[in-house]
């Protein structure tokens, strides 16, 4: 059975390092046995099926071995199903269609994170900004976008989330990676791919 992914890179071609060419991620990642792959804009994020049934886990520590080696350097990657990107979607508990996308984003996690965590946060500091957890998600509304959030530079300090991977996408993003992973999401081209 053939199953539509995204593959979400975290810190590539972000001020001129770590530059990894969506070409040659669509590339990587058919080299891997995968097949209609696209990408998405410049900030690492791709769309793909795959047969091979190893789960997500196994197929972000295969692409990161292969980006390892092809490019010298180590990305970390997460990987996930169409099922659970539409529900990330669909489950937001900010109203997404009365925001901007700028003020909207999501915050993919390697693992669970529970509210334990992120507890040392005084949400009510940071208002209007605010943050909900999600499945391996945090939602985070930011009126004055990303840029200027306090917010997001609290959760942003590395003791917080020590051991976790987290990559933060717009709610575009969030919405296109759905339409991306799904079956008839008329997939095969290269999408924003500059």
């Amino acid at each position: 059975m053939t199953t539509r992914y995204a593959a979400l890179l975290r810190g590539i071609n972000v001020g001129g390092k770590r530059k990894v060419p969506m070409g040659a991620l669509r590339e990587l990642l058919t080299e891997l046995g995968h097949s209609d792959v696209t990408t998405y804009l410049q900030s690492g994020n791709a769309a793909f099926s795959s047969q091979a049934g190893d789960g997500e886990e196994a197929l972000a520590a295969a692409l990161e071995r292969a980006i390892e080696k092809h490019f010298g350097f180590a990305v970390d990657c997460l990987i996930r199903e169409h099922a659970y990107l539409a529900a990330i979607a669909d489950d937001c508990p900010f109203p997404a269609d009365s925001l901007e996308p700028k003020q909207l984003h999501v915050t993919y996690f390697s693992e669970q994170v529970g509210p334990e965590r992120l507890a040392a946060l005084d949400q009510s500091a940071f208002a209007p900004e605010a943050f909900r957890l999600g499945d391996r998600s945090l939602y985070l509304y930011v009126p004055d976008g990303l840029g200027r959030s306090k917010l997001a530079e609290a959760l942003a300090r590395p003791a917080l989330l020590r051991g976790v991977v987290a990559t933060t996408r717009n709610w575009n993003t969030v919405r296109k990676l759905v339409e991306l992973t799904a079956v008839s999401g008329g997939y095969g081209e290269s999408a924003g791919a500059r």
